[in-house]
């Protein structure tokens, strides 16, 4: 029998955090409204990280953890981001570089909203499945920042970022996949996939963002109940409340999740409100708990979930994960997987949680000044040397070596290992 998935899985979350719930009182947002996101942190990228940092400290401890012989077969290193810094130059390079992996090796970057993690793992499966090379594994790094950047011309510390600050969070998520799946075995042709053009939020320059929250949800709400509904036709008896003992989604904040988890019980397993809440707080809440610490990482936060499904869920028995992605744009796909107790074991050595709790807490005025900093570090930047100096309680407060970036000279970027 064929197997494929994620054979190892660590998330990097960045060094710094800030309390939502001060943000949204320092911005002065309507706080009543404010609960409805279900968030409590957010990850904050420091203006000398970038997402080549966060990917590849995301990425060495599994790439370290390899014998040489099994470094050597990863053969595919994919980018999956909307983050990038070049129109041409993947990040993948840097990351192939940085962790020391062999030249025999495509390098290349994938872009779609947040649905890009997914479609990187989606591709990783297929290579393995194609055994065109057999053995080769593939490491995909899902990697994403957010940077709120003050303006000129006008108060952009009032501007009308809204509900989109307190959730736009920073991270990275590495996986290597192959046949060999400790950590996920992906059920081989077990997907439902959906998409169409919607204009529900974009990028229409390097360093903005642009879009239609209400018709973002609709499009999210949309996508969830059709890409099941696709993944049923392919999947004999598959039942949205039975066949899955856990589910993971793409989540922009935690609010939406429920309410995309409510409407899909509602129309799907025709179920009742209070049974509903309870199966989301069963099935569901594991999925969010490291999401409501780290904030939307955008191509990564599908995965983010799973992460903290497998890690916070119960996995005394092999249990099947129901999994939901959402690109705005827009692509979805709905897929699942089995997790056991041996992926829970690896995924907890990890330490992730313990390294979310490490992260240097930021005053608000501390993060203001990181918004006037963040200017410096536009798409396209030619020239920049980065100061050390800055906040530095946040180099040290992992307690771990970190991967910082040090200059940019001529455009390209050049970085350092600070302990």
């Amino acid at each position: 029998m064929r197997a494929v998935g994620i054979e190892a899985m660590n998330v990097f979350a960045g060094t710094t955090f800030l309390n939502v719930k001060k943000l949204a009182e320092h911005r002065k947002l309507d706080t009543s409204r404010f609960e409805n996101l279900l968030m409590r942190e957010k990850t904050v990228a420091l203006p000398y990280e970038d997402p080549i940092t966060f990917a590849v400290n995301a990425a060495k401890p599994i790439v370290d953890a390899l014998s040489k012989e099994e470094k050597d077969r990863i053969e595919m290193v994919i980018t999956c981001t909307e983050s990038s810094f070049d129109f041409g130059k993947s990040m993948s390079t840097y990351c192939h570089d940085l962790l020391g992996i062999n030249r025999n090796c495509r390098l290349f970057e994938l872009k779609n909203a947040c649905y890009s993690g997914v479609a990187g793992i989606q591709m990783a499966v297929n290579f393995v499945l194609a055994q065109v090379s057999p053995g080769a594994k593939v490491l995909v790094i899902a990697t994403d920042i957010s940077r709120f950047m003050v303006e000129e011309g006008g108060d952009a510390l009032s501007a009308d970022w809204s509900f989109a600050e307190p959730s736009g969070g920073s991270g990275a998520v590495a996986m290597i996949v192959s046949d060999n799946p400790k950590v996920f075995s992906i059920d081989i042709g077990a997907n439902g996939y959906y998409g169409y053009e919607v204009m529900d939020t974009c990028r229409p320059s390097p360093d903005a963002d642009a879009g239609d929250t209400d018709l973002s949800l609709l499009s999210y709400l949309d996508c969830c109940e059709n890409a099941f509904l696709e993944y049923k036709k392919r999947v004999d008896c598959a039942d949205f409340e039975k066949s899955f003992s856990y589910i993971s989604y793409h989540t922009p904040f935690g609010g939406m999740v429920k309410g995309a988890h409510r409407n899909m019980m509602r129309k799907i397993a025709k179920a009742k409100s209070s049974a509903i809440e309870a199966d989301f707080q069963q099935r569901v809440t594991p999925g969010l708990e490291y999401c409501q610490r780290i904030g939307n990482i955008m191509g990564a936060t599908a995965s983010l979930s799973i992460a903290s499904t497998i890690i916070n869920g119960e996995f005394d028995i092999p249990k099947r994960i129901g999994c939901f992605s959402y690109g705005s744009g827009c692509c979805s796909e709905f897929f699942s997987g089995v997790a056991g107790k041996e992926g829970h074991e690896l995924l907890r050595k990890q330490g992730i949680g313990e390294l979310l709790d490490k992260r240097y807490e930021l005053s608000m005025d501390e993060y203001d000044a990181i918004l006037e900093d963040s200017n410096a570090l536009r798409f396209g930047t030619r020239n920049l040397e980065l100061n050390p100096d800055f906040i530095p309680q946040a180099r040290s407060a992992l307690n771990r070596e970190v991967l910082f970036l040090k200059r940019i000279k001529e455009f390209h970027r050049e970085y350092e290992w600070i302990a």
